[in-house]
């Protein structure tokens, strides 16, 4: 089978054209191909098919096997991959499982539009939001100080966010932007960014703030991003990510 490798900000993907691929996906392929030591290795599979309303459809996959409802970075890199492939030019709009989503170029990056965000909640410290998919976001003041491995999955099973479970995203406030670390389901680690998750961050950032923001700059562990938004009296809208999808490398694959 062909497959491509991608990566937004090192968030990194094995991706494959499904429309002329037959794949069928299950959680013990896709558990081996993510697989670091046995398989290709990556933070998830995306999954590119053919819709006729949409330019394409996009599934998701966690490398644990499980379908996933959103990616932030691995949309940005499926339409960099539908690029690639000549299905869209300098924009497109494509079906997700969280719904329609669009997104264009500007210079060599992908500016994603997300999901309207209407529903904040706190636990104690704990800010918890879906922007696609759920997440907790906790302030600190070293973020590089965590220990994540162990932090993060006491906020992962935590009651409260039952019976989806939740990613986790430390959060540190900068001067002029913030610095993410998450640790994301499914994958059950660390990864190098999380597009839903700087988004989650940034927008609660600007949500807790004492003046009206409408762009962050975020610094991931793999590189920068930029979220930008409209502030609402319930909420977020028109809000966008953007930053780079990098194609890596392609090859061929026996499963």
């Amino acid at each position: 089978m062909k497959f491509y490798k991608y990566h937004g900000t090192g968030n990194d993907f094995i991706v494959i054209d499904g429309r002329n691929e037959k794949f069928t996906p299950n959680e013990k392929i896709i558990q081996q191909l993510c697989d670091r030591n046995f398989g290709i290795g990556s933070d998830g599979l995306l999954l590119l098919k053919s819709h006729q309303k949409y330019d394409f459809e996009m599934n998701f996959y966690n490398p644990d096997g499980s379908e996933a409802t959103f990616c932030g970075n691995g949309a940005r890199c499926i339409v960099a991959f539908a690029k690639y492939l000549n299905i869209i030019d300098k924009e497109t709009t494509f079906l997700a499982k969280d719904g329609e989503h669009s997104a264009y170029f500007e210079n060599d990056e992908v500016v994603l539009k997300m999901i309207d965000i209407d529903d904040i909640k706190t636990f104690g410290e704990l800010f918890y939001t879906n922007t696609g998919t759920h997440h907790v976001v906790k302030f600190v003041d070293n973020v590089d100080a965590i220990d994540i491995m162990n932090e993060a999955p006491k906020i992962r099973y935590q009651k409260d966010f039952e019976p989806f479970g939740t990613n986790v995203n430390f959060v540190q406030k900068c001067n002029g932007f913030i610095k993410v670390r998450t640790y994301e389901k499914g994958v059950e680690k660390e990864t190098l960014s999380c597009g839903t998750g700087v988004v989650a961050s940034a927008l609660i950032y600007a949500y807790t703030a004492d003046n009206l923001i409408s762009k962050v700059n975020i610094q991931a562990k793999g590189g920068n991003l930029k979220v930008t938004f409209e502030k609402t009296e319930i909420g977020f809208k028109n809000v966008f990510l953007q930053g780079n999808a990098v194609k890596v490398f392609s090859g061929n694959v026996d499963i």
